[in-house]
């Protein structure tokens, strides 16, 4: 059993955009497991629990059945995302194709949906030691002082994971690669270092409108527009970072903005568009579907165009899944292909193919999330 964190939460965004691999999760962000009747009971379980403490459970119980990620939960803003392979553990070797979050990832996740406020951006030693702790409980106290919220952890002088009380004896925790979110027994016995009750204070975050994401803006003085283009009539201005309900993206005008460059922007709730230059993530956030403005090319140089299926579908640089990541599907769209070529063997959705696409753009992707056969007909080997 691994139970070990990064060392800084800096490391997860870095080494998943090295070892970038096809996310193959096919039907939404978090592709959560099947319920059982003990995950069904993830809640308040006993008395005593602040209205934060509640919150924070009610947020860290939405996750039930989503996957263990190692790294995951520690992008810019708190939420799941790709994880990576840790080197060591086999059981980890698709983290980097799994949403989710490791065991702090998930608490800094609860506390933020709970308070508005990032106040467990770090790992569960991290965590153990924050300054945000308004109460500490040794391991010889066992679970008799713990309410609902309070985060219990494990570790001998250093401490390499945490999970939250529910009461009742019972707690919901990410527990380990290969696993998902999930309801179990307390542990006090072993490695049991103690507890600590997070400081309540702080507004929750309301959940996101109209089925979008919630995402965080940097900057000063940032402006939402009426269409995807700086031109285009202001519809708002965010004197500081703010919260932004994100419903789609779509590449449009190009900007230049802060030393960055992008032509993607995003719809937020109330239809005004925000280019991605001023949301805290990557040039294209996970997980945001196409809002539908982008017409793909029409076949050319000999190509056929092809229907891709899933979520999150990567292409890259070359037909190897650890090769650079050069585009980013998040939901099916079309593509236009060369040539195909066996290469490196893919496992993925329940299927195993060697076979892959050159597109015309130059980039690769496996067959497996091309809609058609194993080896696609009429299309040359490259």
């Amino acid at each position: 059993m691994r139970l070990s964190e990064l060392t800084t939460p800096g490391r997860a965004s870095a080494a998943a955009a090295a070892i970038a691999l096809i996310a193959f999760l096919p039907a939404t962000a978090h592709a959560a497991a099947p319920r059982t009747a003990q995950d069904t009971a993830c809640g308040v379980l006993a008395p005593g629990a602040s209205a934060t403490a509640e919150a924070a459970v009610a947020a860290a119980c939405s996750q039930i059945g989503v996957w263990y990620s190692w790294g995951g939960g520690h992008g810019a803003t708190p939420g799941a995302t790709y994880g990576y392979y840790d080197g060591s553990d086999p059981d980890s070797l698709h983290d980097n194709e799994r949403k989710g979050f490791d065991c702090s990832g998930l608490m800094r996740y609860a506390y933020y949906r709970a308070t508005g406020r990032d106040l467990l951006n770090g790992t569960a030693d991290d965590q153990y030691h924050s300054t945000q702790a308004a109460a500490r409980f040794q391991a010889s106290q066992g679970t008799a002082p713990l309410v609902p919220g309070d985060l219990m952890f494990w570790g001998s002088g250093h401490v390499h994971h945490v999970a939250m009380y529910l009461g009742a004896g019972q707690m919901v925790e990410a527990y380990e690669s290969g696993t998902h979110i999930r309801v179990a027994p307390v542990r006090t016995g072993g490695d049991y270092a103690g507890a600590i009750r997070v400081n309540p204070s702080g507004t929750p975050v309301p959940p996101p409108a109209d089925g979008g994401s919630t995402f965080e803006t940097w900057g000063t003085g940032v402006r939402t527009h009426a269409t995807p283009s700086v031109r285009s009539a202001v519809v708002d201005t965010f004197a500081g970072p703010s919260q932004v309900s994100v419903q789609c993206q779509e590449h449009a005008e190009t900007v230049t903005a802060e030393g960055y460059t992008n032509d993607i922007w995003s719809r937020l709730a109330d239809g005004s568009w925000l280019t991605n230059i001023y949301i805290k993530g990557p040039a294209e956030l996970p997980g945001i579907p196409d809002c539908g403005g982008d017409t793909p090319a029409p076949p050319g140089g000999g190509s056929t165009a092809f229907r891709t299926w899933g979520t999150g579908v990567r292409t890259h640089s070359e037909p190897n899944v650890n090769a650079g990541v050069v585009d980013y599907f998040p939901q099916p769209t079309t593509v236009n292909v060369v040539c195909q070529a066996h290469a490196q063997t893919v496992t993925a959705e329940g299927y195993t193919n060697d076979a892959w696409s050159k597109l015309t753009n130059g980039a690769w992707m496996t067959n497996i999330y091309i809609q058609g056969p194993a080896w696609l007909p009429g299309v040359a080997t490259c």
